[in-house]
């Protein structure tokens, strides 16, 4: 004989486990992590994932309201636009909280220390790189967007054409992977993306995407009132090319944790670097063209 209210209290029931699983496993997902304020208006988060690859994830939001934070981009300096040195001697050498690696640079690899950083630059008003078409065009888009930070901390996304007297500290990256809270991983030109804003090479394509390659990552964020600024690393594992994370993967990550509205990824690889309170925190010991420094008071 049939019950037909058994049988629903019976599908009832298995849709609720099934959403209280899905709660769980995505609980289960961010749990393993660490929260600490070392500073006034900082939190520091370490994230740990297992899906779709083992990670470390270090997030860095940053009240730029707080009294007492201030930033700097790495200045001007040696025979091109800067001289490289590792993020943590930047810190230490500015007696900083925090500092993270920012700009794309070449001449890569070289033994010279002498570089030149790739799209805008400014460091304390003293403006010494410009909009660009970059040497390669796989990874890195024309003219990329930058984040500007005033005199009073204030942040907004600056393009190209913006009056560069206006410009205190700046920093681009080789594009905007978050605009008005949209991903906006760029794709490769060809027949179906005819106004693409990357070049297709033997390595690189829409099939194959640099983007998409787990790498370890560095990435900027605001948040949509521009009033929290969000520093993303991801360190890749020792020897693990296909460890780290995709440029899409951070972009998801940065939307839906952490209320990134506008990002831009930075350099990344071995140039991933993140120093607070004076120790390294990531493994990146490469010396890079410049970092961004951010001044706290505990």
């Amino acid at each position: 004989m049939s019950v037909p209210g058994n049988k629903r209290e019976g599908k009832f029931l298995s849709v609720f486990v099934c959403a209280v699983l899905a709660v769980c496993w995505a609980l289960i997902s961010v749990a393993q992590q660490n929260v600490d304020r070392p500073f006034r208006g900082v939190t520091h988060i370490t994230r740990t994932e297992s899906s779709p690859r083992n990670v470390v994830m270090h997030i860095v939001t940053i009240d730029l309201g707080q009294p007492g934070i201030r930033l700097k981009v790495s200045p001007p300096g040696g025979t091109r636009e800067t001289v490289r040195e590792t993020t943590l001697s930047f810190l230490q050498r500015e007696r900083a909280q925090i500092a993270v690696n920012a700009h794309f640079f070449l001449p890569f690899p070289s033994t010279d220390l002498n570089a030149e950083v790739i799209g805008l630059a400014a460091s304390e008003g003293k403006v010494y790189s410009q909009c660009e078409r970059p040497a390669q065009s796989y990874a890195i888009v024309a003219n990329a967007a930058a984040i500007n930070f005033d005199r009073a901390n204030r942040a907004s996304v600056v393009t190209c054409g913006v009056e560069t007297s206006g410009l205190w500290n700046t920093l681009a990256g080789s594009a905007q992977i978050i605009t008005d809270g949209v991903v906006t991983v760029p794709a490769y030109r060809d027949s179906e993306h005819p106004s693409a804003t990357l070049t297709a090479n033997a390595d690189y394509s829409n099939v194959r995407s640099w983007y998409d390659l787990p790498r370890a990552r560095t990435a900027i964020g605001l948040t949509r009132n521009n009033d929290t600024l969000i520093l993303f690393t991801v360190q890749a594992a020792a020897g693990g090319e296909a460890s780290g994370m995709t440029v899409r993967d951070v972009a998801n990550v940065l939307v839906k944790d952490y209320s990134a509205y506008n990002a831009l990824n930075l350099d990344g690889g071995g140039s991933t670097s993140l120093a607070i309170d004076g120790k390294l925190i990531t493994s990146g010991m490469r010396e890079v063209a410049s970092s961004l420094a951010i001044f706290a008071e505990r």
